[in-house]
C-alpha cells in the first residue's frame, strides 16, 4: 500500500516523497490507520520491519497542525542507542511538520544536564528518553508532562526484561490519564500482555507482524566448534571474505569482546569494539564510524543487537550462541535489512547445542551445520540431547549439594 492511501498529512507525504519512500511496510500499513483514529495499540514486530516510522508518521501527522508550546509526545526506549536513533528519525521527518525534539539518556555531564533542563522547561514537542534519565528529570520537576497526548513505549519487552517495570509505572503517574498509548514490542510473552492491560485503554488495536522470524534474505549456518578454536575460525572466515565491507561479531561477554578485538587488530583488520564498558559518547563515535564504513568490523555485546539501524551489513557472526532464542533473531536481524541479503554464522560448542536447537524450533528452520576446516581442528558431533543431559547433571549436582558445606566455609571465614 502507498503512503498516500493511509491518510497521512500532506507535509508528511512530502517528506516521504523527498526521502524516496512510497510503499508502506506491513507494520506501517496496519498501525498507521488506527493510530490516526485515536486508538491505543499494542504491536508486535521485529527489528527491521519499519516499526519506528509506524508510530512516528501518524503522530507527526496529528501534530503537524496542532498547538506547539508544550511537550505533547513522550517516547520511552530501553537503551541510549535506540533513544538516539529514534530522535534522529524524528528530526529527519519533523522538519516538514514544524516539530522539535530532544533525546534524554544517561552518560552526559553537567552542561548536558542543564541543556536538557532548559529544553524541557521550554516545552519541547517530542521527548525521546530512557526511563532512568527521564525519572531523574521528573524528580527534579524539570519540564511539564501534564499535556502529553501520545505515550509510546518502544521495545517494551526489553524494558521489562531489564527491570524497568516500576520505573515506567512511576513515569505514568506524571502523565494525564487521557492520552493515546502506543506499545511496540519485538515479542509478546504473557508479561507484556499483562502490562498492556494496565496501561492501555479501550478500544485497543492488536497487531502482530512476523514474530520471531529472521528475514528471508539471511543465509544462516552454524559451525560446530570447540571454544579453543573459535578465534582462529573467525580469522579464517574473515580471510575468505575480502569483499564483505561491514561485519558485526557478537560475543556474550565484554571480556571476550575486548580479547577478540585485540586479536583482530594485531592481524591488521579494521576493527572496533562496543559494549556497555564504553562511555556513551565513545559508543556513538564507534557506531558513526561503522555506519560510514570507516570501520569494517565491529565486535560487540547485545548492546547493538536491538534497535540499531545500520544498513548494508554483509555478515553477522555469533561468536557465542545467545542466551535467549529471541536475541538470536535480533542479532542476525542486523543483516539482510530492507529486502537485501546477508550471511549469519553462529559458533556452537557442545554445551550450547541444545540451546541452539531451541532457537531452530523458535524460527521453525533447521540451520545448516558446518564443520571447521581440518587445519584448525576437529568439530564436535551434533548431539543436542547430550548437551541437555550434561546441563541437567550439573543442575542436579548443584541441587543435591549438602548445605553443611556452605556452613563449614562460613565458619572458617569467620
Amino acid at each position: 500500500m502507498k503512503f498516500e492511501e493511509l491518510g497521512l498529512d500532506d507535509t508528511l507525504l512530502e517528506a516521504l516523497s523527498y526521502m524516496g519512500f512510497e510503499e508502506a511496510t506491513p507494520i506501517q500499513e496496519k498501525a498507521i490507520p488506527p493510530i490516526l483514529e485515536g486508538n491505543d495499540i499494542i504491536a508486535c514486530a521485529q527489528t527491521g520491519t519499519g516499526k519506528t516510522a509506524a508510530f512516528l508518521l501518524p503522530v507527526l501527522s496529528l501534530l503537524a497542525h496542532s498547538e506547539k508550546n508544550h511537550t505533547s509526545t513522550l517516547i520511552i526506549a530501553p537503551t541510549r542507542e535506540l533513544a538516539l536513533q529514534i530522535e534522529q528519525q524524528v528530526q529527519g521527518l519533523a522538519y516538514f511538520a514544524g516539530v522539535d525534539s530532544l533525546a534524554l539518556y544517561g552518560g552526559g555531564d553537567g552542561i548536558e544536564w542543564s541543556q536538557q533542563k532548559r529544553a524541557l522547561e521550554k516545552g519541547t514537542d517530542i521527548i525521546v528518553a530512557t526511563p532512568g534519565k527521564l525519572i531523574s528529570h521528573l524528580n527534579m520537576n524539570n519540564g511539564d508532562f501534564s499535556k502529553v497526548k501520545f505515550l509510546i513505549l518502544d521495545e517494551a519487552d526489553r524494558m521489562l526484561d531489564i527491570g524497568f517495570h516500576d520505573d515506567i509505572l512511576k513515569i505514568l503517574s506524571f502523565l494525564p490519564k487521557e492520552r493515546q498509548t502506543l506499545m511496540f514490542s519485538a515479542t509478546m510473552p504473557k508479561k507484556i500482555r499483562e502490562f498492556a492491560k494496565k496501561i492501555l485503554k479501550t478500544p485497543t488495536t492488536e497487531i502482530t507482524i512476523a514474530v520471531s522470524k529472521p528475514a528471508k534474505g539471511v543465509l544462516q549456518a552454524a559451525y560446530l566448534v570447540n571454544d579453543e578454536h573459535k578465534i582462529e575460525l573467525v580469522s579464517n572466515l574473515l580471510k575468505d571474505k575480502p569483499n564483505y565491507e561491514s561485519i558485526i561479531i557478537f560475543c556474550s561477554t565484554k571480556q571476550m569482546v575486548s580479547k577478540l578485538a585485540r586479536t583482530l587488530k594485531k592481524k591488521n583488520y579494521s576493527v572496533e569494539e562496543i559494549s556497555s564498558s564504553l562511555e556513551q559518547k565513545k559508543r556513538e563515535e564507534v557506531l558513526l564510524r561503522f555506519r560510514a564504513k570507516h570501520t569494517r568490523i565491529m565486535v560487540g555485546t547485545d548492546v547493538v543487537s536491538r534497535g540499531i539501524d545500520i544498513k548494508g551489513i554483509n555478515l553477522v557472526i555469533n561468536f557465542d550462541v545467545p542466551g535467549d532464542a529471541e536475541d538470536y533473531v535480533h542479532r542476525i536481524g542486523r543483516t539482510a535489512r530492507a529486502d537485501s541479503t546477508g550471511v549469519a554464522l553462529t559458533f556452537v560448542n557442545q554445551d550450547d547445542m541444545y540451546k541452539f536447537q531451541q532457537i531452530e524450533r523458535l524460527i521453525e528452520t533447521e540451520v545448516m551445520k558446518l564443520k571447521i576446516p581440518k587445519p584448525i581442528g576437529e568439530s564436535p558431533e551434533w548431539k543436542p540431547n547430550a548437551s541437555l543431559k550434561k546441563k541437567r547433571r550439573k543442575g542436579s549436582k548443584h541441587r543435591n549439594k549438602p548445605s553443611h558445606h556452605k556452613n563449614k566455609k562460613r565458619t572458617k571465614k569467620n
